[in-house]
């Protein structure tokens, strides 16, 4: 029996801000394909492949997240490159190849990366209840802006009707961070024109073949962020400051089995 370890708190290769030069695949091309599918929260990988994301993030090519198994064994990269090892037993020997190997094995009582030590902001699940509520507010009829987090730092956007939403949320990925929003609107010179002067906000639009995309701006983007959004349907602008977002709902995917178990 190969034991299997399970990703804990995936981020988005792409989006961090490595210390080296990034690489094609930033450390995952090997293990996953390019649409990163199988790299989410709470996915079984091999060992080998545990170990390759072991490497990827000791070489800073953009991919983090924590291996642990159950709460036998854990494995966590800091942004230090210190590795983190845990185990519920002694591990004499492996300490010893360590030191031979010429690095440094040091005793602490726990990992500061370790998952339990982070409050979950979202405990709501998305359960039947919840869509049922989404159902009855799209029979208005209205569309909403469904905001998709996947894995940390990456998101996806979809524009939520009452026909098409069965289908969204049969591909949404496993124990995704989902955030209602209002729809966009299609009066896309008024979004830029109301801009805020002083702050960045997360600016959302959908383009002529129906592709919703978005890019963080601010007021020096606006000239750039004008000829980008040229010919969109629709759009809005998000606050990225906390206390300033109001979604209609904030909720997280639950497991099969109807337990809430990511942590975000």
């Amino acid at each position: 029996h190969v034991p299997q370890n399970k990703i804990i708190s995936p981020q988005d290769p792409h989006l961090k801000h490595a210390l080296e030069a990034p690489v094609d695949g930033h450390g995952l091309a090997g293990p996953f394909p390019p649409d990163l599918t199988g790299y989410y929260d709470g996915a079984k990988v091999s060992v080998p492949v545990a170990l390759e994301l072991v490497r990827a993030m000791l070489r800073d090519q953009g991919a983090w997240c924590r291996l642990e198994q159950q709460d036998t064994f854990t494995v966590h990269v800091g942004w230090d490159q210190y590795v983190y090892v845990g185990s519920d037993q002694p591990c004499e020997a492996a300490v010893v190849r360590t030191r031979e190997l010429g690095l440094f094995a040091e005793p602490i009582t726990a990992s500061p990366y370790a998952a339990d030590r982070e409050e979950p902001e979202v405990t709501q699940a998305a359960d039947e209840d919840f869509w049922e509520r989404v159902r009855a507010e799209l029979s208005s009829p209205q569309t909403l802006l469904l905001e998709e987090t996947y894995v940390r730092n990456a998101t996806r956007w979809h524009r939520l009707t009452e026909n098409n939403l069965d289908t969204v949320r049969a591909a949404l990925g496993p124990r995704a961070l989902l955030t209602l929003w209002p729809d966009l609107t299609p009066d896309v010179d008024a979004v830029l024109a109301a801009l805020p002067e002083d702050e960045s906000v997360d600016f959302v639009w959908e383009e002529p073949n129906g592709t919703i995309r978005h890019v963080i701006v601010d007021e020096t983007d606006l000239r750039q962020l004008t000829t980008l959004v040229a010919g969109a349907r629709a759009a809005c602008a998000l606050p990225l400051v906390l206390d300033e977002r109001h979604p209609l709902f904030h909720v997280a995917l639950p497991d099969s089995d109807g337990v809430l178990r990511a942590r975000w």
